[in-house]
């Protein structure tokens, strides 16, 4: 191939590239308690202005780090572990004021009693994971054996007597498994909020600082689309409810209770539990514990 040639499939890749990147990379965590943030895109019509990204809550925060995704969901930990790099959006995360129900530790034993014991945990969201262990460590004062297992509490429970869920396979085995086996639930939200006083959040949706430098009008579009999703879904969740159930091992009874018991804000209390968590597990987790978390538009 010539130069002159070579030049011009150059420039025709790039402008190929150029028009695949138009619309903002999104991350999409295929979890039941994102739905509320999302069913509202399609509903709006936002949705066709999104290229979404659909994967695990440890996949997403991976490629957002990685520069693979321009906007997405973020575990909080991995928020906290790279915030140099990330901006959030204010007034939008998946989080709790009390119980949470998809963020559960089941065990056979009073968690008390856990110092030795084989828990096995069912996931490798650092937030999650960091937040049972804190509680178990700090409130129950014991130091269990852990250990990484597929989340299926079958088989978790043969080897552990205890173990850590989330997602929609916390909400299956705490609803459905655990009441079956006889094993005792415990709400990492509501514990949280007995030890703290606090709300808790589990994940924050944030742009990438390099984006927004290119792009901060599509960030801000973005951010607006989610709040008036999220708004959207919030009015009609019982419809919400009911058209996942149609899909998913759960009723629209329960769905709706579930999406009515998150909470999708971000503002100034769920921001102190971000501080206070932070100040807590910084130091051995990989980042200050008075880490700054710098919002849109703040």
């Amino acid at each position: 191939m010539d130069s002159h040639a070579a030049r011009a499939e150059h420039s025709e890749n790039a402008a190929a590239d150029h028009g695949r990147r138009s619309r903002p990379r999104v991350g999409h965590i295929q979890f039941l308690n994102c739905l509320p943030l999302y069913w509202g895109l399609a509903r709006t019509g936002a949705l066709l202005d999104l290229e979404l990204t659909k994967d695990t809550p440890e996949k997403l925060s991976e490629r957002l780090v990685a520069g693979d995704l321009d906007i997405g969901p973020i575990t909080l930990v991995e928020y906290l572990r790279n915030a140099d790099e990330l901006v959030a959006f204010p007034d939008i995360a998946v989080g709790c004021d009390g119980p949470v129900m998809s963020c559960v530790i089941v065990s056979q034993l009073p968690l008390e009693r856990l110092d030795g014991a084989r828990v096995a945990l069912g996931s490798t969201s650092r937030t999650s994971v960091r937040l049972a262990q804190l509680l178990l460590a700090e409130r129950y004062g014991v130091a269990p054996d852990y250990y990484g297992c597929p989340p299926d509490l079958g088989v978790m429970m043969q080897e552990a007597e205890a173990a850590v869920l989330i997602g929609d396979a916390a909400l299956r085995a705490s609803l459905h498994d655990a009441p079956r086996l006889g094993l005792r639930v415990h709400d990492l939200g509501r514990m949280w909020k007995d030890w703290t006083g606090l709300p808790f959040v589990f994940a924050v949706w944030a742009a990438r600082r390099d984006y927004l430098r290119r792009e901060p009008r599509l960030v801000r579009q973005v951010h607006e689309a989610f709040l008036a999703s999220r708004d959207l879904s919030l009015e009609e969740v019982a419809k919400v409810a009911e058209q996942a159930a149609r899909w998913e091992a759960f009723d629209a009874a329960v769905l709706e209770r579930y999406f009515s018991t998150l909470d999708f804000r971000f503002g100034p209390e769920q921001l102190a539990g971000v501080r206070e968590f932070a100040r807590r597990i910084g130091p051995t987790t990989g980042f200050p514990a008075d880490v700054a978390v710098e919002l849109l538009g703040g």
